[in-house]
């Protein structure tokens, strides 16, 4: 009898244990990519990354590494050691979201990669990644702001984001067209209102930035937020199993 009432609790406790154990386990979520991505400095402030918000949309099971840099490159980012440490610590069933673009693209920058390395560095980070039996997602760069004369959207990566979505498909991985998403978003707010989702202020209105700024590449907190969104969709739409752990 005693055996018998020892066995039972022998199982109740794997079971919790096992129960535990499965609770405990988080999917990590690794964002690569630039200045439109990544943490802000409280100096940087209202200058906001969309990896930011997109933090708070996610269950607790779901941890989100974001390891965008500022002025980062494919090349850059790989010749710093940046993607030996995601791999590092990559795990199974972990996901790398990868968005470069606009430093890669600019031939005056230090951060410029021709479009052919361009191409051999993406492939290599899904390479890597399915290596590590991860989930590598790409995203076309989102776009500046950027309007024509009748008030028409216009494309700021073409060339690039054409590489990527090619890269996506040749490889069989799935991608996010933000480049796409995000001139949709500007050109509903239309050219003067799309402003508010960027760093954009007055003279004399923010203490970071007393002269005031243009900025039609990086966002305020409310653009991030938007864009953020926007790959949230695109996580559904994808059906991705991440999209079960999206905070309803």
């Amino acid at each position: 009898m005693m055996r018998n009432i020892l066995n039972v609790s022998l199982v109740l406790t794997f079971l919790v244990l096992v129960s535990f154990v499965g609770r405990s386990k988080k999917i990590k979520v690794y964002l690569i990519g630039d200045s439109t991505i990544s943490i802000k400095q409280t100096k940087a402030y209202p200058e906001t990354g969309w990896g930011m918000p997109f933090v708070n949309f996610f269950d607790e099971q779901v941890q989100i590494e974001n390891r965008a840099q500022n002025g980062r490159s494919t090349r850059t980012f790989i010749e710093e050691k940046r993607w030996q440490s995601v791999m590092d610590s990559l795990k199974e069933g972990d996901y790398v979201f990868i968005q470069f673009g606009h430093n890669d693209e600019v031939e005056t920058k230090r951060s410029y990669t021709p479009l052919a390395d361009y191409e051999a560095n993406l492939i290599r980070f899904i390479k890597d990644t399915k290596s590590r039996k991860a989930f590598p997602v790409l995203l076309t760069p989102v776009s500046r702001r950027r309007f024509d004369a009748s008030g028409k959207v216009e494309e700021t990566h073409p060339v690039y984001s054409e590489k990527v979505i090619a890269v996506a498909k040749a490889q069989n991985v799935p991608f996010i067209d933000l480049d796409l998403k995000s001139r949709e978003l500007y050109q509903k707010f239309g050219p003067e209102k799309s402003r508010l989702l960027f760093n954009q202020l007055q003279p004399g209105v923010h203490p970071n930035y007393p002269a005031g700024k243009i900025d039609d590449t990086h966002f305020n907190e409310l653009g991030a937020r938007e864009i953020a969104q926007l790959v949230l969709q695109e996580i559904k739409n994808l059906k991705l199993g991440l999209a079960d752990h999206i905070v309803k």
